[in-house]
């Protein structure tokens, strides 16, 4: 089976001027066919998330007619902008709607469900979505909205913004994405109000990113992040969140939303491997956005000088949502305008700087945890994911059952480039069920077609094991493909796939036809779309696993695991391990390192030493 939402690379999308042109050409045909006596542009599958897709395709035809002056639009335009000013407005409050800070305002805001009383929880949102619908109608309306429709136009989006800031309490569903895309509202409306009024929003704007997104940020691995959904990155909206940043800085100049989206971006690359897969989210840990990502992740991966267009994307969603038909929708029909409006070039060449967080060259690379512990392993093509042991999750030894992966102290990283290869050195002090401090010393070594991984540590008895990844996915072609394999893998001692012995949710075996995601919101406490997959997938006791014996000949008081990944399945792998007044040494058929003792360098930094 093939994920459903991760496909091809974001920037392998056409996107020349030409190419917009042909876009808007075709939305503008089906809109044209599609628009009802009324004015509806509405697909008429749809049920919910609909309060502004009428709009958002107004935008679309406003939009083309400033590029184009199709003579069909103007007409289009005013019929359904009329649609929407007269049946796409709400003004008495949804009943059962919990956010709001005053009842019956009389601000007009957007529903999410058009039945009165269905789903209120998500008018918040579908208000924000109105709000930039409008905005960019309003950026198009030269020459094009008469002045009467214009100025109701007006007063509605200055309606939607203080029902979003003054009725309701402020990005009530801890959505980074939402929040941020309201300040983008905010700031795009004030040049359309008159002057002291226009300051007044985007001084408001300003302020709640600073005061109800900035101070709220969450940190993980190094960064700090705009929270969402109750965590600190989610597969499908931080990258959205990330063009919301760069749109706030296209349109402000403010250098806040700058640095926040150049962090956020360089969080984005860690992660990222080089085939563009990734997993893990509060919200949707594998489902990928597609054309709501572009611009974040060309404007800023230029910006930072990364590939960050490697995002594999649900090409479904390519340039502008659609229904299962492929019928066009107006759900987020701005992004496909500002990513035309924008002309940032796509940045094609991965960053050579080191990321603590991240091993990278070539095909391989390696995402670790705020922990240190790998996240995602990447080589030949293969995503393996943290295996799971007795409710412990990660990459590392298991001793009588526990895995030693979890730091008990400081963490220490070290980085080595030369002569064509890239080495990262984890120290990383551990303590087991016996109450013992040890240190395990974790070093990766790849020439960017193998990852060798050998893993160090002191005084354990027993038989223990190496937890050496879940094998979860494969690129083919477009798509990834789930997989049960790990082929190409070797190890110097007896390398074994498990699986787990025991059926049901909370044990994953790699060789049913189920995502990682599926699991997860089987074990999460809310249903998809509410529960939080990354808290339902640590409830996980145990998954498919590679096991690999500690490797034969290692120094006296030490045991040593060694596996490589990809490379040459058919070459010797019989790495030899020496002790050192250096440190330990380690030989394989591509390289020599020798691994500094745990207590590392005058200042407690690990030592490493690495040749050819």
């Amino acid at each position: 089976m093939h994920l459903p939402h991760q496909r091809g690379p974001l920037h392998d999308l056409p996107d020349t001027s030409a190419d917009y042109d042909a876009i808007l050409t075709a939305v503008a045909g089906e809109a044209l066919t599609r628009l009802t006596r009324d004015g509806n542009l509405e697909h008429p599958a749809t049920t919910d998330d609909i309060g502004d897709t009428s709009l958002g395709i107004t935008s679309l035809l406003a939009f083309a007619w400033q590029r184009g002056k199709d003579p069909r639009l103007p007409e289009a335009v005013a019929r359904s902008l009329a649609f929407h000013l007269r049946e796409r407005v709400y003004t008495e409050d949804n009943p059962g709607y919990p956010n709001l800070r005053i009842r019956n305002s009389g601000l007009p805001y957007a529903r999410y469900v058009l039945e009165s009383g269905a789903h209120p929880i998500g008018d918040w949102p579908s208000t924000v979505w109105a709000l930039l619908q409008a905005v960019n109608v309003l950026d198009a309306a030269e020459g094009l909205v008469a002045d009467e429709q214009r100025a109701e136009l007006v007063e509605l989006a200055l309606g939607y913004w203080r029902w979003l800031t003054e009725a309701t309490f402020f990005n009530p569903q801890e959505a980074g994405n939402q929040a941020i895309g309201c300040v983008v509202g905010g700031l795009m409306l004030a040049p359309h109000l008159p002057a002291e009024e226009g300051q007044s929003v985007r001084s408001r704007a300003i302020s709640l990113y600073v005061d109800k997104i900035r101070a709220h940020r969450v940190r993980d691995r190094g960064a700090a992040l705009p929270p969402e959904h109750g965590g600190a990155y989610d597969n499908n909206y931080g990258p959205i969140s990330l063009s919301f940043l760069a749109q706030a800085h296209r349109v402000s100049g403010e250098e806040i939303f700058a640095e926040d989206g150049e962090a956020l971006a360089r969080y984005i690359d860690a992660r990222l491997t080089n085939g563009g897969y990734d997993n893990g989210g509060p919200r949707y840990s594998e489902q990928h956005s597609a054309f709501e990502s572009v611009l974040g992740l060309r404007y800023f991966g230029h910006r930072i000088g990364a590939d960050l267009g490697r995002y594999r994307g649900d090409s479904r969603w390519a340039r502008h949502a659609v229904r299962q038909d492929g019928g066009i929708d107006g759900h987020f029909a701005w992004m496909l305008i500002w990513q035309i409006q924008d002309t940032t070039p796509w940045h094609r060449t991965p960053s050579t700087e080191p990321l603590r967080h991240q091993l990278r060259a070539g095909t391989v690379s390696v995402a670790f945890d705020d922990r240190m512990t790998p996240s995602l392993v990447e080589a030949a093509g293969t995503y393996y994911l943290p295996a799971a042991v007795g409710r412990q999750h990660g990459f590392g030894p298991v001793a009588d059952g526990f895995l030693l992966c979890r730091p008990m102290g400081e963490v220490r990283v070290r980085d080595i480039r030369a002569d064509g290869l890239a080495a990262k050195l984890v120290t990383k002090p551990v303590v087991g069920r016996d109450h013992v401090l040890r240190h395990v010393r974790s070093l990766y070594v790849t020439d960017g077609t193998t990852l060798w991984v050998t893993v160090a540590v002191e005084h354990l008895d027993g038989t223990p094991y190496l937890l050496a990844g879940l094998p979860y996915a494969t690129d083919d072609g477009d798509r990834v493909r789930r997989t049960a394999e790990a082929d190409g893998v070797t190890a110097a001692g007896a390398l074994r796939l498990t699986h787990p012995e025991t059926e049901g949710a909370d044990h994953f075996d790699a060789r049913a036809e189920v995502t990682q995601e599926q699991a997860a919101f089987a074990l999460a406490a809310d249903p998809r779309g509410y529960g939080n997959p990354d808290e339902g997938w640590r409830h996980l006791i145990s998954s498919t696993a590679l096991e690999a014996d500690p490797a034969p000949g290692a120094p006296e008081g030490l045991r040593v695991f060694a596996v490589r990944y990809g490379g040459d399945g058919d070459a010797e792998f019989v790495p030899a391990f020496d002790a050192t007044p250096d440190g330990l040494r380690v030989r394989t058929e591509a390289f020599t390192a020798v691994i500094g003792e745990p207590a590392g360098d005058a200042h407690g930094e690990p030592e490493l030493t690495l040749l050819d």
